[in-house]
């Protein structure tokens, strides 16, 4: 018996490309998804032919390329360039075009904006099919590294740190230069190049005065350092991200501040131009509570079911918590365990700002009665007695505590729908760090990345013939479209 015998490496293959790649291939759902869509709308860079010069490559093939790339886990130019001289499925799906890897470097900057376009597109396709439901959407964000080390993130410690050092550094090199216990050139060079440090800390530290969030990144300038795993800090990006709850299919996008206080809005936004649809239940954990959040996702038509956070009141070592005086609406006034009424002057005071948070304004609310109130110890350990500070947005907040507090079950959905996405994204297609530098460009990756996903998750909700079938159908409309009533009418119909 002997082992398994290959064939001799000079024997002809009479086998097609097609013949090659396997009908259950993923690359065939990316060449009809993209076969599907009508690029001309999106804006893509090269599109029109100039008439001379070198012809560039149609921006479906590079589209084709980024998404079999993104879909594989394959995300550098220079390894998606080799792919196209190696890869069997690469060189079906883009008919053996071989691009170099400047040329796929560049589309992907250059084309943005039109990644974030096409992702619009499908998932208004995918509700179309309704495969979106639009009733319960999930928000949550993941966090990745950025092009940007922790060595050139700065804040105003670290700046400041680093001057002392550098002042204490030449007055020790100046002392030595005194005491003549070294050479005067050398020591002046020393002098020199500690002096040139310090400038460059100084013109850091007048940059970060203009900053918003106390940061400064020299590298990406739009990178931040974030708190990942286990406490560990790194420069990132912090991506927001939400998923409809019918089907898990992710259906929007952003990037902003480096926790989830001020992202709810934003996101209710995005979520609402992306699927059509103004009125829909929100799910999100408790780092997205803010009571200015709630009130805006509110004034835009969301019911929220914000887990709650406990108030700094209720954080206090206290038996009697800010949830156990109860407020009357009617007379705008709190009524304290002991029976006691708190009442408020009606004035209004600003709230400072913690953590980078806009101010608010706040009432306050007291007795008179504290000082002989037999539970007080075990109330507040002011000699003034107990103040109850109601937030300008506390209607807000109370009324979305309610509605999670009265369907915890439903709450309980939120893990279960957004988080298992972002494994599959950043374990099974090492999607934990950006390539690219800036807001936009980060953007333009977690769209591949979110419309790669889309399409692998429609494969298991449809199947895989099924949803070939579909994008067959949708590529046959849109030229029936284009033929019969010609190009403009094919783009509006698009949208």
């Amino acid at each position: 018996m002997d082992h398994v015998q290959g064939k001799n490496r000079n024997y002809p293959l009479n086998q097609s490309l097609e013949d090659l790649v396997t009908g259950d291939s993923f690359a065939r759902i990316i060449d009809a998804f993209v076969a599907s869509i009508d690029l001309s709308t999106f804006d893509f860079k090269y599109f029109d032919l100039n008439e001379e010069g070198r012809p560039p490559y149609h921006p479906s093939v590079l589209l084709k390329l980024y998404l079999y790339g993104y879909q594989h886990g394959i995300r550098s130019s220079r390894k998606l360039a080799q792919a196209c001289a190696v890869n069997l499925e690469v060189m079906w799906l883009l008919e053996c075009q071989q691009p170099c890897f400047k040329t796929i470097s560049d589309f992907r900057k250059n084309n943005k904006e039109a990644f974030r376009e096409v992702f619009r597109s499908f998932v208004l396709l995918l509700r179309e099919w309704k495969l979106i439901g639009g009733k319960t959407i999930t928000v949550d964000s993941f966090k990745i590294r950025a092009q940007n080390s922790l060595k050139n993130n700065y804040n105003g410690a670290k700046i400041e740190r680093q001057q002392k050092y550098l002042l204490r550094k030449i007055a020790e090199y100046e002392s030595a230069l005194e005491a003549g216990e070294a050479e005067e050139a050398e020591i002046a060079e020393k002098i020199k190049d500690k002096q040139q440090k310090q400038e460059k800390y100084t013109r850091l530290a007048k940059e970060l005065k203009r900053s918003e969030d106390g940061q400064l990144s020299t590298t990406d300038p739009d990178a931040r350092a974030v708190v990942f795993q286990r406490n560990s800090v790194q420069v990132g990006y912090n991506i927001q991200a939400a998923s409809d709850a019918k089907h898990k299919l992710l259906v929007a996008m952003d990037t902003g501040d480096v926790n989830d206080t001020k992202a709810l809005s934003p996101m209710v936004v995005q979520v609402q131009g992306n699927i059509n649809k103004k009125q829909f239940r929100l799910l999100a954990d408790k780092g997205y509570h803010n009571g200015r959040e709630l009130k805006a996702s509110e004034a835009l038509g969301v019911k929220t079911y914000v887990s709650p956070k406990a108030s700094s009141s209720s954080k206090a070592k206290t038996a009697y918590a800010m949830d156990k005086f109860k407020y009357n609406k009617r007379n705008d006034t709190y009524s304290c365990p002991a029976g006691e009424v708190l009442r408020t002057n009606g004035n209004w005071y600003n709230k400072k700002p913690v953590g980078g948070r806009k101010s608010y304004q706040v009432k306050h609310y007291k007795t008179k009665s504290c000082r002989e109130c037999p539970l007080k110890a075990a109330c507040t350990k002011s000699k003034n007695g107990r103040t109850i500070e109601r937030s300008e947005y506390q209607e807000y907040i109370t009324d979305n505590n309610k509605r999670v507090n009265n369907d915890l079950g439903f709450y309980r959905q939120r893990q279960q729908l957004i988080e298992h996405q972002f494994g599959t994204l950043k374990r099974q297609r090492g999607f934990d760090h950006t390539l690219l530098g800036g807001k936009d460009k980060v953007l333009a990756e977690v769209s591949l990345s979110f419309i790669c996903y889309n399409l692998s998750r429609t494969v298991s909700i449809l199947n895989f013939s099924t949803l070939l079938r579909r994008l067959k159908s949708h590529i046959a409309e849109k030229w029936s479209i284009f033929v019969t009533a010609g190009p403009r009418a094919c783009i509006a119909n698009h949208f």
